[in-house]
C-alpha cells in the first residue's frame, strides 16, 4: 500500500532519474482538498541572482491495467 498524504499535505523528493537539465530537480506529490496531485521543481535563479523553486503542478494519469494478450484458438474471428 503506498503512503497517503493527509489533506494539505505532501512531500517532494530528490528527482534520481534526472537525465537531462530540463528534468525537475524533485517530484512528489501533495493532497489539495482531498485531490492528490503531482509536483514537480526546479531549482532556478532570478536575473538578479536570487533563488527560487519554478513548480509544475499535475494531475497523476491512472494506472493502466494489463491487457489480457489472447492466443491464436482464442480469438473470436
Amino acid at each position: 500500500m503506498a503512503y497517503e498524504h493527509k489533506e494539505n499535505k505532501g512531500s517532494l523528493f530528490t528527482n534520481e532519474k534526472k537525465d537531462k537539465d530540463t528534468h525537475p530537480d524533485y517530484t512528489g506529490q501533495i493532497n489539495v482538498a482531498g485531490t492528490l496531485y503531482n509536483i514537480s521543481a526546479w531549482d532556478n535563479k532570478s536575473k538578479s541572482g536570487k533563488k527560487y523553486y519554478g513548480l509544475q503542478v499535475s494531475i497523476p494519469k491512472p494506472k493502466e491495467e494489463k491487457k489480457e494478450t489472447l492466443s491464436q484458438d482464442e480469438l473470436p474471428f
